[in-house]
């Protein structure tokens, strides 16, 4: 008996750290992951939009990272104000203002840095709910997913240029890309489209009403992402 109660003391102080450190490590583990704090500044930003002819959602702020949410920010330029800039290989738009100041919104750009367009170019026309029709190229490229709406899609919610579109223009000519909106907003902030520059909605209806048509545009070189 006196063995056996040796043994069973013996268990327990050699199984005591083991037991304290489970309740130390299941104390010290949150029972809830914590949703980080959103601006309520943001949520409104980004709230549905009401009034249009087709559905504009909120935006899922937990799928976009905060830097890529519309702002106004300190910005060096010798452009002048009403001037839009697009940074791609930072995923920024900036519409210049006084006082060396800008807004800026997170985009998204060309997978391929050859899709990108470069350079100097004019707001010639504006569209809401604009038609969408895939270029030649992109047809060529894929078949299989262009090729079934080769002759376009009307304006509506699973339109790819979303609620509006800004048309680049460049020696009074067409370009064939746009500064637009997308049914894919966890894509802001990516190499993503063909070679158009995409906004969320929210940001694409503010950035229409800010710009007339006329506005100067200029898009800066992209430069390819070294590989490690």
């Amino acid at each position: 008996m006196k063995v056996k109660t040796v043994m069973d003391r013996r268990c327990v102080v050699l199984g005591l750290p083991l037991l304290l450190g489970a309740c130390v490590a299941r104390q010290g583990e949150p029972s809830l992951a914590a949703a980080p704090a959103v601006d309520p500044a943001y949520l409104a930003m980004y709230a549905a939009i009401d009034g249009e002819p087709y559905p504009v959602p909120a935006v899922d702020l937990s799928k976009i990272k905060p830097q890529y949410l519309r702002r106004e920010v300190a910005y060096a330029t010798s452009e002048a104000p009403g001037t839009i800039v697009v940074d791609p290989n930072a995923r920024f738009l900036y519409l210049v203002r006084e006082n060396g100041r800008a807004l800026r919104y997170g985009v998204g750009v060309g997978k391929v840095e050859a899709f990108n367009f470069q350079g100097e170019a004019t707001i010639a026309r504006k569209a809401e709910w604009p038609r969408w029709t895939p270029t030649s190229d992109m047809i060529a490229r894929e078949p299989e997913r262009y090729g079934p709406v080769r002759a376009g899609l009307p304006g509506g919610p699973g339109n790819p240029l979303g609620p509006r579109a800004l048309y680049l223009y460049r020696g009074g000519r067409d370009t064939l890309y746009r500064l637009h909106g997308t049914t894919e907003p966890h894509t802001i902030g990516t190499k993503v489209s063909s070679g158009c520059v995409r906004l969320l909605n929210q940001d694409i209806i503010d950035l229409y009403g800010r710009v007339p048509v006329g506005t100067r545009a200029v898009v800066l070189p992209s430069v390819e992402t070294p590989v490690a």
